[in-house]
């Protein structure tokens, strides 16, 4: 089984060629090597790419992750769906230049992605790090959680849950410089988005946490999270709040234990005495 898109520059470049073997042959700078995956930077024609290659993660890291309740990410297929899921959406993300998936063994599936890189940009995790000791203009911070509240919102309305949804998975673009009245966000890193008719509230809320999670240490206000809540629910603000009193304090509770666990990973060891 093959299934394969190509268009410019690699429908030309690679015409005559097996995609899944020319694929192979892009060199770049390595972002992630692991599972079966790789994922680089590389230039084409003087342009830009992010190349995700996929070459079969094993039975043994399938059930690996089955045994611990994770679904496996198999290829490129799913990365390539939620991309496609989210153009129909109206959320901005990455745009897809080439794919290609072969063969029926899931453990041995080869698989490829290629997409455009977002350039210039910066993540809203670096753009907001120092609002606590530079607070931006209110404006352009008002208008930046309508943004990412509105695309949360289209996400999850629309059937999708991302997964990884944090600050550091929005890219800014800064071709020009950001203002209230010209902002444009993108989201990326798909490859572990779910797509179904409906997104389960336990996979919206796994959502929500993580994106407040990466929030929590930027110097946002209550105020700022109201106005996240008025874009995100549907409903007027204070039903909001009267409705979902209980799962937004889960919410809180989720979280503050993903600071925790953040915390007591990446902290730095304690000094030993001189």
């Amino acid at each position: 089984m093959s299934r394969q898109f190509l268009d410019e520059p690699f429908r030309s470049l690679w015409r005559d060629r097996d995609p899944h073997a020319a694929v192979e042959t892009l060199r770049g700078e390595v972002f992630r090597e692991r599972e079966g995956r790789c994922t680089m930077r590389t230039e084409v024609g003087g342009r830009a790419y992010f190349a995700k290659i996929y070459r079969g993660i094993g039975w043994r890291e399938i059930f690996k992750n089955l045994l611990t309740l994770r679904l496996p990410v198999l290829g490129a297929r799913n990365e390539w769906a939620a991309i496609k899921r989210l153009n129909q959406l109206g959320v901005a993300t990455m745009r897809a230049v080439a794919y290609g998936r072969r063969g029926w063994n899931p453990a041995r599936q080869h698989s490829f992605l290629i997409t455009e890189a977002l350039t210039p940009s910066i993540s809203l995790e670096e753009y907001c790090q120092r609002w606590p000791q530079c607070p931006p203009a209110p404006a352009l911070k008002y208008a930046l959680i309508r943004r990412v509240a509105d695309m949360a919102r289209r996400l999850h309305e629309g059937g999708v849950n991302h997964r990884d949804f944090y600050l550091g998975h929005f890219l800014l673009h800064t071709d020009t410089p950001p203002t209230p009245d010209a902002l444009r966000v993108s989201l990326i890193d798909l490859h572990r988005a779910q797509i179904r008719r409906r997104t389960p509230a336990r996979w919206r809320h796994k959502d929500l946490a993580g994106l407040y999670f990466s929030a929590m240490d930027i110097g946002l206000t209550r105020r700022d999270w109201l106005r996240f809540l008025r874009v995100y629910f549907p409903t007027p603000l204070r039903t909001t709040l009267t409705r979902e009193r209980r799962r937004l304090r889960a919410l809180g509770r989720q979280a503050a234990r993903l600071k925790l666990r953040y915390v007591r990973k990446f902290a730095p060891p304690p000094r030993q005495p001189q």
